[in-house]
Parts: C-alpha cells; sequence; structure tokens
C-alpha cells in the first residue's frame, strides 16, 4: 500500500543555514508516526514544508502517491493536509460554527450564509470528536483542549488525511490530555494518519506506531515502536473500539519505581492495543535525539544548604487564593514546589515577586522581615523570576538577544541618557557564553532562536540582576532532552555557587531528580514539604491529598 505522505530527499537552506539535509520521511494511513528532535533539530522546517508554507530546495514530495510540485497552504489543505499547533489558530470573537464554517465553505461574492445549515455541520463533527461544544459557543470561552478539538472538527470536515499535532499536550492538564489522546486513536482507527511531535516521551511510547528521529536537520532513524498487525487484529476483537489500557501498563512496567504498583490497580478501557515492542527503549530514544548518552540529566548537589535565604510564615493572598504557606528555602539548595493544575503554585511565585503582593503573614529575606509590594522591590531585594510563559513574558520574539539579555538591569547598564551599546553587548556576550547559547549574535532577534534557547535567554536575563534568589517556574517546558539537561546544570550550578532556587514544575520526574527538598501545595496550600529523596508515590499522594498509606 501507497503511503499517504511521502518526503525523499527534502533538503532546505536558509542563507548560510542549512535547515534540512536530505530528509525521508513516509506517514501510513491509520498510523500515529512521531517526529522527535532537540529544538533546533528541524522539525518545524519540516512541518512547514509538508504544509506548503516553506518550498523545499531540493527532494520530492508525494501526497496518495501523486507526485507534488509547488505545494503551498490552499494546495496542501485540498490535498487533505492539516496541522493542530499548540496554540490554536482560531479567531477568538467569533463562534464555533464560524470558525469551522470559515475553514469548510467557499468564497462566493454576495453569497447568503445558510446559519441553520453552519451550525448542523459544526454540531455533526463535534459529536463525531464525542466533543460536547456547543456550535454557538464563542472561542475565547472555550478551553485549550476544546479549541484543540474545534480545530480537529474542522479539519475533518475538510477531508484531512493527513493530520499533524505539533506540542498538543503542552498545555493541557492530565484528563485534558486523555481526552485529547482518545481522539487521536479515534483518528487512527478511522484510517488518518498522524505525524505527533512531542517532547514527553511516554507520550511517544503510548500513543505512536513509528517514530523517526531528526538531528541537525538529518534524519537519523526511523523505529518502530508497536506492530501494527498486533493493533489491527486486537482492535477487531473488541469490535472496533481502543483503548490506552495496555500502554499504560507498558509505561508502568517500564519505570521500575512504579512497576510494583501496577498489580491491581484497575486501568481505564477503552479498548485494546499492543504492548510496545521490547527492543526499543527512552534511552536509546535520547540518545539518537542528541547523539550521545545522556545519562546524568539531574546532576548532583555539591554543596550543603546554608543559612535561609527565604523564610514564608503564613504568607496569603486573598485574590490569588493562597492562604497560610510557611516554607523556608535555604542557600545552595533547591527547593522543588509541586502540586497538580490549579494548586496555587504559580500565584505564590507572583506573590513572592510583588506582582500579587501577600495581604497576610511576615516574609523574611536573610532574616531580615520584608514587604514585598512590586516587582521592582523584589528585584532590589535580590529576587529574581523566571515565568513559565516564555513568549508573553520571557522573550520578546521581535526583540534582539542583547535587548531581551539587558532588560532587567537598564538603570544599571544606562544610569545617564545616552544608550551604553558597546556596554550591552559585552554583557549580551558574557552571558551568552556561560549560558552556552546557540545564537548567530547578540543582535539576532529572540525568535530565531530554538526553544532551549529561548529559556536560557530568559533565565539569563534575571541572571545578570545578580539574585540571591531565583525562583523558576516551569523552567523546562517544551524544550528537548538535551536542552533540559543543560538548563538542569545551570540551575545545580547556581546552588552550588551560593544562590537559593525556589523551582516549580509539574515534571514529577523533574522534581524528584533536581530537587533537595519537595514542598507540595494543594487547594492554595503547602501541605507537605519532603526529602528530595522520595519516591514518586509519596509526592503525588500529597498532592492529591491522600495520606502517605494510601499513596503507598
Amino acid at each position: 500500500m501507497k503511503p499517504l505522505l511521502q518526503l525523499t530527499s527534502v533538503a532546505k537552506s536558509f542563507g548560510a543555514v542549512r535547515a534540512l539535509k536530505g530528509v525521508s520521511f513516509d506517514l501510513r494511513a491509520g498510523e500515529v508516526h512521531a517526529l522527535l528532535g532537540e529544538n533546533g533539530a528541524g522539525k518545524s522546517t519540516l512541518i512547514k514544508i509538508i504544509t506548503g508554507a516553506h518550498q523545499p530546495d531540493s527532494g520530492t514530495i508525494d501526497v496518495n502517491g501523486v507526485r507534488v510540485t509547488h505545494l503551498n497552504p490552499a494546495a496542501a489543505h485540498k490535498l487533505g493536509i492539516a496541522c493542530i499547533y499548540q496554540q490554536p489558530a482560531l479567531f477568538p470573537d467569533l463562534t464555533v460554527a464560524e470558525n469551522i464554517g470559515l475553514r469548510l465553505e467557499p468564497v462566493r461574492p454576495s453569497a447568503r450564509v445558510d446559519w441553520a445549515g453552519r451550525r448542523q455541520v459544526a454540531n455533526t463533527l463535534l459529536r463525531r470528536l464525542g466533543a460536547n461544544i456547543s456550535p454557538d459557543a464563542e472561542v475565547r470561552s472555550l478551553s485549550m483542549p476544546e479549541q484543540q478539538l474545534v480545530e480537529i472538527a474542522g479539519a475533518l470536515g475538510a477531508g484531512a488525511r493527513i493530520v499533524i499535532m505539533d506540542e498538543p499536550t503542552a498545555s493541557l492538564t492530565q484528563n485534558e490530555q486523555e481526552l485529547l489522546f482518545g481522539v487521536v486513536r479515534e483518528l487512527r482507527q478511522n484510517g488518518v494518519g498522524l505525524v505527533y511531535i512531542s517532547h514527553r516521551l511516554e507520550e511517544i511510547f503510548d500513543l505512536a506506531d513509528r517514530v523517526t528521529v531528526l538531528r541537525d536537520g538529518e534524519s537519523v532513524g526511523t523505529r518502530t515502536i508497536r506492530d501494527p498487525t498486533m493493533r489491527n487484529s486486537a482492535a477487531a476483537d473488541s469490535s472496533g473500539t481502543h483503548n490506552s489500557a495496555c500502554d499504560k501498563a507498558n509505561l508502568l512496567a517500564r519505570a521500575d519505581s512504579t512497576s510494583s504498583d501496577s498489580a491491581g490497580t484497575e486501568l481505564p478501557t477503552r479498548g485494546s492495543c499492543p504492548p510496545a515492542l521490547p527492543g526499543l527503549t527512552e534511552s536509546e530514544l535520547i540518545k539518537l535525539m542528541v547523539g550521545r548518552e545522556v545519562s546524568h540529566i539531574y546532576p548532583a548537589s555539591e554543596s550543603e544548604p546554608g543559612a535561609v535565604a527565604l523564610s514564608l510564615d503564613r504568607i496569603g493572598c486573598t485574590a490569588s487564593g493562597v492562604t497560610n504557606v510557611s516554607l523556608d528555602v535555604r542557600v545552595g539548595e533547591v527547593v522543588g514546589l509541586f502540586g497538580l493544575v490549579g494548586a496555587g503554585r504559580t500565584e505564590l511565585a507572583r506573590i513572592l515577586f510583588g506582582l500579587t503582593p501577600a495581604n497576610s503573614g511576615q516574609l523574611s529575606l536573610f532574616g531580615e522581615e520584608v514587604k514585598i509590594s512590586s516587582p521592582e522591590a523584589a528585584i532590589s531585594r535580590g529576587i529574581a523570576y523566571v515565568p513559565e510563559d516564555r513568549r508573553r513574558h520571557g522573550v520578546i520574539l521581535e526583540m534582539p538577544i542583547a535587548h531581551n539579555l539587558t532588560m532587567a538591569i537598564h538603570r544599571r547598564l544606562f544610569p545617564g541618557t545616552w544608550l551604553r551599546l558597546g556596554a550591552e553587548r559585552s554583557v549580551a556576550l558574557e552571558c551568552l557564553r556561560e549560558l552556552a547559547v546557540k545564537a548567530s549574535g547578540p543582535n539576532a532577534p529572540g525568535g530565531s532562536l530554538s526553544g532551549g534557547n529561548q529559556q536560557k535567554v530568559a533565565l539569563g536575563r534575571w541572571l545578570a540582576t545578580k539574585p540571591r534568589l531565583l525562583i523558576l517556574d516551569e523552567p523546562t517546558q517544551g524544550v528537548d532532552v538535551g536542552a533540559k539537561s543543560e538548563i538542569h546544570k545551570i540551575i545545580r550550578g547556581l546552588t552550588n555557587d551560593g544562590m537559593a532556587v525556589l523551582m516549580i514544575s509539574s515534571d514529577l520526574p523533574e522534581i524528584l531528580g533536581m530537587s533537595d527538598r519537595i514542598a507540595v501545595m494543594r487547594g492554595g496550600t503547602i501541605v507537605t514539604v519532603l526529602p528530595g529523596s522520595s519516591d514518586a508515590h509519596a509526592v503525588m499522594g500529597a498532592a492529591l491529598g491522600l495520606s502517605l498509606g494510601d499513596a503507598q
């Protein structure tokens, strides 16, 4: 059977930069083909070529066995190619039915809109996905996964047979992820081919049939994760339904710390699926991605905790829903802050940085009781805060890297009326060197950097303020394993040099691997502080409100 999509020896350069160096890739009907690679490996360029946004310099593209030349977005749409991005491309002030209609209805001058028909089509497509969304709802009122479902509905209505999902779960909760996974499996069963891009390897093993790894613009390997004949026969045995139960069991079995707990655990049932092939491991995929072993992702501490840098005594903020928080963070240690979505972790960080000042309790820095009423007050006291959303609050993509790096120290760098651009460049070059940022130079725009390097620039901006307490909110979200390892080494190096770090993360392995102590939040307060050597069950159990015995 001919592939739905076949790319052969595709190359693309942007000036002197070779983004793709003869990449070959194929997608079959009824499969999920994962695309992995570090930031900057060429994934985005490859996707833009498939969707017609970029033209390849050389190589061929075949869709349904037919050679395609001069592919553009309109032609890709007609060929049944659709891309669902991390941030859905919808009009927020229009209704669900209007957004879907714009994608499906031909443009005809002076044509009347069949409003009832438009709503009916939208409703039919949404029901097909099992989405309980009103066609009359404004898109801005929908959650992120609901917006993604609207985009998928529009793609299916347009007859999409090739669906690309680019980091679709980056902003989703666990329950929302499961909803999306169910839709992915449903699409696969209906013969749709899906290209799935994610930095989360557990998702790859949970969903994908095959995986292709890109490194430095080249395809370095394609591996089979599960036997599609087993999946198809299993699906037939279960009357067409599909399920993630065995996938979850596979994930539990691969994790030594949790495999013993899988016995007797009732897993949700949606049908059946084959196990992942035993020969493929996460370590192998990581080695393919980075071209080397990444065995020390979580570097060990080389310092003993020192004096108390931050002391919170029953801190609260009515507007943020944070109440009665007590916690110490010491010099030379990483305190991990863990909790489920809505637990109040980011809200606590915003209190500490003066964005939403506390209205109860006491806050002390290095033994001195202080009031942090604004970010300016926090910075003057030696507090730095790297927020979660680097695109909104971390890096200004259109601004040069040098400007991004020096924004927080403008008054110190430019005390007079003249801009000292030479001094700014010197600071930027030193930061780029210390953090090993891969960039063409300090004058390159922030948007030219990969996700991991953008995160380093966001971190570098605040390190330039010479802080004594560093607050990190999801410091490695959306970055590849190589960049994640580098960021972890930077964080540990800072504590070894005497800095105090409060690190918020929803990545439980990161919390366990990086934290000297773990503070667990639930319902706007810290419910327990555990040693860094705690196991995953104790930490997750505390986040869920279970007793230690229940968690074990």
